[in-house]
């Protein structure tokens, strides 16, 4: 097998990310945009020593699983890796990638017996809450908005996100006027990965689902807004335009009554507009520092009857209508009742910490971001939540620090909750979790194979796992979420 050869191949199973998965002469052939059933033909495009890439040519017979995506980028664009699978298909997919790694990575069996069906949403599109979209400029000098193509940094311009809040395309509509007219005026204005110049990176935009709230970030390659070398007065008639653009785009939201038969239509209030700084030469889209121009710091929304204020550098989760059935779940696994010491790990702003609180004698919570402990105190406060106590630092050294310490009372734990990033939880953190001996620990985990290889861990450690659920954060995407309980006689 080599790169251009041609092949028909039947798609057998689906990949982490979502990509089809058939065997030519025993070999695995991923091939994007296929699915479990399709008949293709494909043409090779890398060749390994074990495994091949291809890609779709032609569809010759296509799965029943197949169906037509609604998006017209959806084949190009990153965001939506299995939009041409039904939602009842990509559900079934994202429970058995969870059973799969369990068992093939954790090395637990008959796992099937002890999952939940999975936790599907109701309706699959406008459910993210937080957009990131890229700025750039095509080989003709327009102005580009949407979002990276598959493994690539280019740039699909897009009218239309079918994942996203609607009152993002009016946004991105009148910001593209709006940016085009800088760029032509100044010839820098617009950000050039490759040679680190100009100005606008990025726009992010966050919406509170519950309370309306809009908040627009515009990411910039320097200390503010400036066009170039411009005076002060300058600057502010920049700052003043775009207060002025995004004030029209969500008028004209409000007015389009296109949106007010659907669940999600929420008169929209523009309530907080800022700059993030990031002058690095990197792929991280987020600076440090963040500077108000409109408004408020941050916009309000709620997860149940917790109010949270969200910056545009917390972590919040983008779907708010399955991170609840995601934490209601945790708090279900817990098992509290209003007598137990808890132990948030990773707890972010204190999303899962204020909500697990409700129901906990005392909750305790470690974070890495300062600026999140920060907001997690303050989500405290504003909530009337007083019997929780946030740290900041690594779990994996702040944890050992407090509880190996010469006054540990009252804070040996009955429950902890680890809620880490894609990589896991650290192999210390795993030790002292050991150490601290919970009667209950509930994983949350946005990545089955890492959750897998912490279980196994875990599990030679003395726990056992009791419940799983599955609850789809993502859809039409390869990601998903999951909860699993472990828990181990004293």
């Amino acid at each position: 097998m080599k790169k251009n050869d041609i092949y028909q191949i039947t798609i057998e199973d689906i990949g982490n990310d979502g990509e089809g998965i058939g065997r030519i002469d025993g070999m695995a052939v991923f091939v994007k945009d296929t699915v479990m059933g399709d008949v293709a033909k494909i043409k090779i495009v890398k060749a390994k020593k074990n495994y091949a890439y291809g890609r779709l040519e032609e569809l010759i017979k296509p799965s029943p699983f197949r169906v037509e995506p609604i998006c017209e980028n959806a084949r190009r664009c990153g965001g939506c890796a299995i939009m041409h699978m039904s939602y009842e298909k990509q559900l079934d997919y994202k429970w058995n990638k969870v059973k799969n790694c369990l068992e093939r990575i954790g090395g637990l069996t008959d796992v099937a017996s002890i999952m939940e069906p999975v936790y599907g949403m109701d309706k699959p599109y406008n459910y993210r809450n937080k957009m990131q979209f890229p700025v750039g400029l095509d080989k003709d000098g327009k102005v580009q908005i949407g979002f990276y193509a598959g493994r690539t940094h280019s740039i699909i311009d897009l009218e239309c996100c079918h994942i996203g809040h609607p009152v993002n395309d009016y946004l991105v509509k009148h910001l593209r006027g709006w940016l085009q007219k800088w760029q032509d005026k100044t010839g820098k204005f617009i950000y050039d990965e490759e040679k680190h110049q100009g100005f606008v990176r990025h726009i992010l935009t966050r919406v509170g689902f519950v309370t309306g709230e809009l908040m627009v970030c515009v990411v910039v390659n320097g200390d503010s807004l400036e066009a170039g070398r411009k005076v002060a007065s300058e600057i502010a008639v920049v700052e003043n335009e775009l207060k002025a653009i995004i004030e029209q785009a969500v008028k004209e939201y409000n007015l389009n009554q296109a949106y007010a038969t659907k669940d999600y239509f929420l008169e929209i209030k523009f309530t907080s507009l800022s700059i993030n700084i990031n002058k690095d030469k990197t792929n991280r889209i987020l600076g440090d520092k963040c500077v108000t121009l409109y408004g408020q710091d941050y916009i309000s929304d709620y997860i149940g009857a917790i109010k949270f204020n969200i910056s545009p550098l917390s972590f919040y989760q983008v779907n708010p209508v399955q991170t609840k059935v995601l934490y209601d779940k945790a708090v279900e696994y817990a098992g509290l009742t209003g007598q137990e010491i808890v132990w948030d790990m990773y707890c972010g702003i204190g999303t899962i910490s204020l909500c697990l609180a409700k129901k906990a004698k005392k909750v305790y919570g470690v974070e890495i971001v300062s600026q999140a402990i920060e907001d997690a105190k303050e989500n405290a406060k504003i909530n009337e939540i007083d019997n929780t106590e946030f740290f900041c630092g690594k779990a994996e050294e702040v944890v050992p620090g407090f509880y190996r310490g010469a006054d540990n009372s009252g804070k040996h734990p009955d429950v902890i909750v680890v809620d880490p990033p894609r990589k896991g939880c650290d192999s210390v953190l795993l030790d002292t979790i050991d150490e601290m001996a919970p009667k209950r620990l509930v994983y949350v985990s946005c990545d089955p194979a890492t959750l897998a290889r912490d279980v196994k861990i875990l599990v030679e450690k003395g726990f056992e796992v009791g419940k799983v659920a599955v609850v789809d954060q993502f859809g039409h995407s390869g990601h998903v979420e999951s909860v699993l309980l472990l828990s181990r006689e004293e």
